[in-house]
């Protein structure tokens, strides 16, 4: 077992990142929507263009309102954009499909499946798994994301965590070529949700899925991604990346080291500046 990284230490895989094959490649992507009541059109993004590499986890920060989960929707496939284009894999996507599968803040489970049967659910809603063959992938990812002993248990005998991990798993199971994760920690406890970090990053380094991670939290998007992307609002656009120069795996340690509090005083800084564009005050830390 590889001893954890010690802080500071650059890690020669993101060195290699873009050298990569692109998984998700987003180009001058923009997005409008009707506001009724004003009876005009808003545009909640513009013009974004960014290309995730294949395995790469890549976090998207901003102020609030900046289009950050609009856009994570689009790339789902749950909203059609306007312009641009957007390709998985080198293949051109505009709506759903079984390359990517979505997990949500909130768990979403089916109160009256099981651990085991909401793990399956997607599975079953694609039918491209056989019966013996959804069995052994959902025993498989509910032991990857740690809840053994709990095939049984329905959603209301489990802690918020706990649910997040079959949510975890549910999308897993699926095989996404993308996994996309919008704000999946935002409603746990400070100490539950630093926990899920680290876990997610055990199962993410087993796994080695491309992912797109949406948060607020600007420590959590600098500890879990190896780029933070800023997006800008009014109309939302990416402003910045952020190459994140730590060696995997982390420890939470590292969310101490001096290097690691520049980045995220750096990103901090970058949003603070745009939310005084547009006259938005940072919230508290």
């Amino acid at each position: 077992m590889n001893a954890p990284a010690m802080a500071g230490m650059i890690d020669p895989e993101a060195r290699a990142a873009g050298t990569r094959e692109i998984k998700l490649d987003i180009e001058r992507l923009t997005y409008r929507y009707w506001l009724e009541r004003e009876e005009r059109e808003f545009l909640a993004f513009a013009d974004v263009s960014l290309a995730v590499a294949d395995g790469e986890f890549v976090c998207i920060v901003g102020p609030s309102g900046c289009g950050k989960t609009t856009l994570l929707n689009v790339v789902a496939g749950l909203l059609k954009y306007d312009e641009g284009s957007l390709r998985i894999g080198g293949a051109l996507v505009n709506g759903p499909g079984i390359s990517r599968a979505v997990v949500f803040q909130h768990a979403s489970l089916l109160p009256w499946r099981t651990v085991t049967g909401n793990v399956r659910y997607g599975m079953e809603m694609q039918r491209r798994f056989d019966e013996a063959t959804m069995r052994e992938r959902a025993a498989h990812f509910i032991a990857l994301v740690g809840l053994s002993g709990f095939e049984g248990r329905y959603p209301s005998e489990l802690s918020g965590g706990m649910q997040q991990r079959v949510n975890l798993a549910r999308a897993l199971a699926t095989d996404p070529e993308v996994l996309l994760m919008d704000e999946p920690f935002a409603a746990l406890d400070a100490q539950t949700r630093e926990f899920m970090q680290s876990e997610l990053l055990k199962i993410w380094a087993k796994q080695k899925k491309t992912v797109l991670f949406i948060t607020h939290q600007i420590d959590e998007a600098a500890y879990l991604a190896d780029r933070v992307v800023v997006m800008g609002t009014r109309p939302g656009r990416i402003k910045r990346e952020f190459a994140v120069p730590f060696a995997r795996p982390r420890a939470l340690s590292v969310k101490r080291d001096p290097e690691f509090l520049r980045l995220v005083d750096s990103v901090w800084s970058l949003i603070e500046e745009e939310s005084a564009r547009i006259g938005v005050v940072r919230a508290p830390d």
